[in-house]
C-alpha cells in the first residue's frame, strides 16, 4: 500500500513549496489538496463532518497554484486535487490548467474531482445543486475530448462548444488519471469516467461493503485511494487488508515547524505498512 498526504493548504499554514519538499523527503508518494473557491456567509448547508465548519475551509489556496509550486519544488511527488470542484469551474479553462500542470510537473498530476457538498457555494457559481452530477459527467467527457483531440468539440445539455484548438496537451497519455470522489452515488461516474475511486475519510469497516458495491456497479477491480485517512495502526491494517492502493493520511494545517514535526510522526506511523 502506498502512502500520501492529504491536507488543506491555507494562507496561515506552511507554504506549498516547503510542504511538498518535506513530504517527498519523508518518502510519501503524493500530495492531494482540497479546494473551495469561497465559503458563503449564509452557512445554510450543514458541514458533513458535523458541528462548526473548521477554519481551514475559509482559507484554502487555489489548488492549481498550490500544486504548481509543489511541482517546482519536487522531482517524484505525485500531485493531486482532492477534490477539484469542477462544477464550479469553466470546462475549457480547467482543461488547460490540468494540461499545463501535467506538463510543468513532468506528468505527475492526478485529477481528483467531485460534486461538492456546499450548495450555496456552487449556486454562487451559477450551478444548480440538483443537476450538478449531470454537469460533472458532461464536463469529464468534454475534458477528454479537449485533451485527446487536436480539434475538439462537444455538444451536451450543460457543456457545449464548437471545434476548438487547445494546447498544451497532457504529458500523460491519454490524459492524467481521473480519481472520482464521492460515496456510492458516484460509482456510476467511476464506471463511466473514472480511473480510480477517491474515498473521503471512509473507515475500513464501512469501506469493505462499499468496495463490494463498487465492483458490482463497475464490473471491474477499481483502484481505491482514501483521502483523509487516519494514521492509526488498526485503520492502516484494515486498508491494507482490503487492498486499498493508497492511503492519504490527513495532515493538519499548521505553521512550518509544527507541520514538519507532524510529518515526522506520520512517516514513522506508516513506515511499518509500506
Amino acid at each position: 500500500m502506498k502512502f500520501g498526504i492529504s491536507t488543506f493548504v491555507t494562507d496561515d499554514g506552511i507554504a506549498p513549496a516547503p510542504l511538498a519538499r518535506a513530504i517527498e523527503e519523508r518518502g510519501f508518494d503524493s500530495l492531494f489538496v482540497a479546494e473551495h473557491t469561497h465559503i458563503p456567509a449564509s452557512r445554510e448547508t450543514p458541514y458533513p463532518g458535523g458541528g462548526d465548519l473548521p477554519d481551514k475551509y475559509y482559507k484554502t489556496l487555489d489548488p492549481f497554484v498550490t500544486l504548481t509550486a509543489a511541482a517546482c519544488a519536487t522531482e517524484r511527488l505525485l500531485l493531486g486535487t482532492g477534490v477539484a470542484l469542477m462544477i464550479e469551474r469553466d470546462t475549457i479553462t480547467t482543461a488547460k490548467e490540468v494540461a499545463s500542470l501535467d506538463l510543468v510537473s513532468g506528468g505527475r498530476f492526478v485529477f481528483g474531482v467531485g460534486v461538492g457538498w456546499n450548495r450555496e457555494e456552487m449556486a454562487n457559481h451559477g450551478t444548480d445543486p440538483g443537476s450538478r452530477g449531470k454537469l460533472l459527467d458532461e464536463q469529464l467527457r468534454a475534458l477528454r475530448e479537449i485533451w485527446t483531440r487536436e480539434e475538439a468539440e462537444f455538444h451536451g445539455e450543460y457543456v457545449d462548444f464548437d471545434p476548438i484548438f487547445s494546447r498544451p496537451k497532457p504529458v500523460q497519455q491519454p490524459h492524467p488519471p481521473i480519481y472520482v470522489g464521492g460515496g456510492e452515488a458516484a460509482f456510476d461516474r467511476v464506471r463511466e469516467n473514472g480511473d480510480a475511486w477517491l474515498a473521503n475519510g471512509v473507515p475500513p469497516d464501512k469501506l469493505e461493503p462499499m468496495l463490494e458495491t463498487l465492483r458490482e456497479q463497475t464490473g471491474r477491480e477499481v483502484p481505491v485511494t482514501v483521502f483523509g485517512a487516519t494514521a492509526e495502526p488498526d485503520a492502516l491494517e484494515g486498508y491494507q487488508r482490503l487492498g486499498v492502493e493508497r492511503a492519504l493520511v490527513m495532515l493538519p494545517t499548521l505553521p512550518e515547524r509544527e507541520t514538519i514535526e507532524r510529518l515526522d510522526e506520520l512517516a514513522e506511523a506508516t513506515a511499518a505498512f509500506v
